[in-house]
């Protein structure tokens, strides 16, 4: 089968899932017209996780370039946000594509090189604590302070697609456990 050429940054969401599907249809022509809706279903979200893995390992590649992320944009005020919480040193806004009711994302303002967790270094022990704390306060402001998850995605084997160090606030549901 070819490969799909374009990702979208919305991932797992219903729209990128139906492109998926007429992409692999347009792509393949061996792919039959009618599936029923169960199988059609399953192979969608195969291939849904598999797009939003290679856009992933094709975010990898220019981690470290320096050139301006999504969320440098987002900073910028090039790019609208909902924002919902902000500092002089972080930002925090709602993901276009939530995983959960409430599903916020922390940043750093300044990227200093902290593209992922895994490249940290000691003078960046500060704001990985304000990520945190904003993290917090984020969770009081939305009402979920009782129950809510923090997560780093941390390179391409995590599926992690904006190299901009960013927490994810999810919560405002009962979360499962082992989460992924």
């Amino acid at each position: 089968m070819a490969a799909i050429p374009s990702f979208s940054l919305l991932r797992n969401s219903a729209a990128t899932t139906a492109r998926a599907f007429g992409a692999v249809r347009t792509y393949n022509h061996n792919f039959p017209k009618f599936i029923p809706f169960q199988t059609r279903r399953s192979y969608c979200h195969i291939n849904a996780i598999n797009n939003e893995e290679a856009a992933a390992e094709i975010a990898a590649v220019d981690a470290d370039s320096g050139a301006p992320t999504i969320f440098d944009k987002i900073i910028a005020k090039e790019i609208p946000a909902s924002v919902v919480y902000e500092d002089d040193k972080v930002l925090a806004f709602r993901d276009v594509n939530p995983q959960a009711p409430v599903h916020i994302l922390v940043i750093p303002k300044l990227r200093d090189g902290l593209t992922q967790l895994g490249k940290a270094e000691p003078r960046q022990v500060e704001i990985l604590g304000q990520l945190l704390y904003a993290a917090k306060i984020v969770a009081e402001k939305e009402g979920i302070v009782d129950g809510f998850r923090v997560v780093i995605n941390n390179g391409p084997n995590a599926c992690q697609s904006v190299y901009h160090l960013h927490l994810h606030v999810l919560g405002g549901r009962q979360l499962k456990w082992p989460p992924g």
